[in-house]
């Protein structure tokens, strides 16, 4: 397949070294800025699962450098989600499927209306990494796992093909015959773990030691369940509990990549996380006090300089 990877941050470039690590024809599409960092410094991965180097990234600046396209990964934050819609209609008529790792739900009514319920499958991932001031990829878990599968019967063949080609990779690699539950049930656990740790400045270790933190933080979770049942997703108090035990296997430095980027005072997605809970929530007369405390408290750190 021929992939192009909107978004070389730690998520994009990681997986987008894993799949070139295995010989796929991979081109990031990138802004200047980025652009100029990876001509000057390469991609490099460095992992507990294994490092990489890639000497000669292919990346462009525009969707009309290159002429067909099979699948365009889309590993952007939220808040540049808007920006992305333009290169990733041209993509699409260069004849690419898209498959969207972004955190949250909303995103995927707003693809599908511009792009079209045929052409955008689901997706998510769970991994722990930052970029380094090179612009390098430090991967800081055991875990990296990248999950999709269709979200319309006409992309069942061509995920099982992708299946095939990601199977090879070094990374986790899982093609689930029930994509909307696995987003919504990231949704519930990512609402929280970013929520408590940007909202409070903190990793997740000092966080479970204070009960009334701690206890927000499983609120949040309480709250979005709520809110995928409204949905028709049919999250339970055992996924609560589950997510709640992986916040407690958590290495207590541990923390979010949003918490991350308050750290480097870069601009947060907390609008498309947990606002759009609150949009969500809204549209079915849900009320949802402790996502709506929390973006409250995350709001003024929202718009730094990235």
């Amino acid at each position: 397949m021929k992939i192009v990877i909107i978004g070389a941050g730690a998520l994009g470039a990681y997986f987008g070294s894993r799949l070139e690590e295995v010989g796929e024809n991979v081109t990031y599409l990138v802004r200047e800025k980025r652009a100029a960092q990876i001509r000057k410094y390469r991609l490099k991965v460095s992992s507990p699962t294994g490092n990489y180097q890639s000497l000669n990234p292919q990346i462009i600046e525009s969707p009309t450098e290159v002429a067909h396209v099979d699948l365009v990964i889309l590993a952007v934050k939220g808040q540049h989600l808007q920006g992305a819609l333009e290169p990733l209609k041209m993509f699409v008529e260069k004849g690419a499927k898209v498959l969207p790792l972004l955190n949250g739900i909303e995103h995927i009514p707003i693809l599908q209306n511009k792009l079209g319920e045929e052409v955008v499958l689901g997706g998510l991932s769970f991994i722990i990494a930052t970029l380094s001031d090179e612009g390098h990829v430090i991967h800081s878990s055991e875990f990296h796992d990248l999950i999709f599968g269709p979200l319309h019967p006409s992309q069942i063949e061509f995920c099982q093909q992708l299946d095939v080609i990601m199977e090879a990779a070094n990374f986790h690699n899982v093609l689930s015959d029930d994509i909307s539950f696995k987003m919504w049930e990231k949704y519930m656990f990512i609402s929280s773990f970013s929520g408590i740790t940007t909202a409070t400045n903190l990793p997740i270790g000092p966080i479970r030691e204070q009960l009334e933190t701690f206890s927000i933080a499983k609120n949040l979770l309480k709250e979005l369940k709520q809110l995928a049942n409204e949905y028709g997703v049919y999250l339970s108090d055992v996924h609560v509990e589950e997510a709640v035990e992986k916040f407690r296997l958590l290495n207590e430095e541990t923390t979010s990549s949003m918490h991350q980027d308050r750290r480097k005072g870069l601009t947060l997605e907390v609008d498309h996380l947990h606002g759009g809970a609150l949009r969500l929530a809204k549209e079915k007369e849900l009320q949802l006090p402790y996502t709506e405390t929390i973006l409250a408290m995350i709001k003024p750190f929202e718009k730094n300089r990235g």
